[in-house]
């Protein structure tokens, strides 16, 4: 089952990047600017995982391993990344084909 409102809605948000972004408590958060992030707080707290779609629409950002995720890499304009927050590790893993 999907996460949102609803058994099969997704939740979207749109939010300026920054070191640190959130909570982030929906499914899909679409980034603006470029500003390297380095910590994605979960929105649903550290007790919980979570499934996010991360898409930046005004450039490319930097997803550092500085913080809370676990391989960073360059995210692209206006291409989706797939990450999932891990309460026992505290990180994100994202699914990029790395």
């Amino acid at each position: 089952m999907i996460p949102g409102n609803g058994s099969t809605r997704l939740t979207e948000t749109t939010a300026a990047s920054a070191a640190t972004v959130g909570p982030v408590k929906s499914d899909v958060l679409k980034l603006t600017g470029t500003t390297q992030v380095d910590t994605i707080i979960p929105g649903l707290g550290k007790g919980f995982n979570q499934h996010l779609v991360l898409i930046p629409v005004s450039g490319s950002i930097v997803l550092s391993t500085a913080g809370n995720i676990l391989v960073g890499i360059t995210a692209v304009i206006n291409r989706s990344v797939y990450l999932y927050y891990s309460k026992l590790t505290d990180k994100w893993y994202i699914n990029s084909g790395v």
